[in-house]
């Protein structure tokens, strides 16, 4: 099984990661990486009486969403989607716990609101006003890589092309002893079935037994062990290094996900 789509556009964001201009040197080894705080920008595409409501989860999905349309110079309204995340709204999961397991469990409608995993993709609908398919899912560990077969299928499927929207966030304490995440992680990826002049590179993917990519720079693979969306950056390191070459990303172990990477002629 081989399935194949254009990249022409990304929107990524964590820590030392602004976005992907800025990353993107970072990631072919011209700049050494500076960890610094997590900055996610407020939602100013919402209504204000949505923005309020939005947490850190929707906040990283919509920042990388739109970062990866406006790359590629892409209208969000006429692009499928693919939200992945190995956990969603970590701080809303918690706080629920903690009044459920009180005396008092009266549930606030905003916290309940935004606690089913398909919330960011509601907010997406909102903000871009998207009314194409969209789809939702999570695979743990492997949820970068599961979104990302499922973004390139629909893509040689449907022939629709496709945002793919990953996204993780820390968990408070105590779940944070039990699930360390150690920041707030998004990549989206613009995958079309046909090549354009805002084309980054065409990528060919295959599913594989062979073992997922480590980065060289000891922080960046601190973060992609770390954080399940973050599984996705050694493909970004090879769109940044604008060179042919085949990358193996993590998925559901034995599988892992085999990458061919053909740059295009766009900067």
């Amino acid at each position: 099984m081989k399935l194949t789509a254009y990249l022409d556009g990304i929107g990524l964001l964590g820590p030392g990661l602004d976005n992907w201009p800025a990353a993107r040197p970072i990631l072919a080894g011209a700049l050494p990486y500076e960890a610094r705080p997590l900055a996610v920008p407020a939602p100013q595409s919402l209504p204000p009486a949505e923005r309020r409501r939005t947490g850190l989860a929707i906040k990283v999905a919509l920042a990388v969403g739109q970062e990866a349309c406006a790359n590629g110079q892409l209208d969000a309204r006429q692009l499928a989607a693919v939200f992945s995340s190995s956990g969603a709204d970590n701080d809303n999961c918690d706080a629920l716990c903690k009044v459920l397991a009180s005396d008092d469990r009266h549930i606030s409608p905003t916290r309940f609101h935004n606690s089913v995993h398909n919330a960011p993709a509601g907010y997406w609908g909102i903000a871009s006003g998207a009314m194409t398919p969209a789809t939702v899912l999570c695979a743990h560990d492997g949820s970068f890589g599961a979104g990302l077969l499922e973004a390139m299928t629909q893509v040689a499927v449907d022939g629709w092309g496709t945002l793919l929207i990953a996204y993780d966030m820390p968990y408070p304490e105590p779940l944070h002893a039990k699930r360390p995440l150690p920041s707030a992680f998004g990549i989206a990826l613009a995958l079309m079935p046909e090549r354009s002049a805002r084309s980054l590179a065409r990528i060919e993917l295959s599913l594989s037994d062979a073992a997922p990519d480590a980065l060289a720079e000891p922080e960046l693979e601190a973060l992609r062990r770390a954080i399940p969306t973050a599984r996705g950056l050694p493909l970004l390191r090879a769109v940044a290094r604008g060179m042919e070459t085949r990358v193996v990303l993590d998925y559901l172990a034995p599988l892992s996900l085999a990458i061919r990477v053909e740059p295009e002629n766009r900067g």
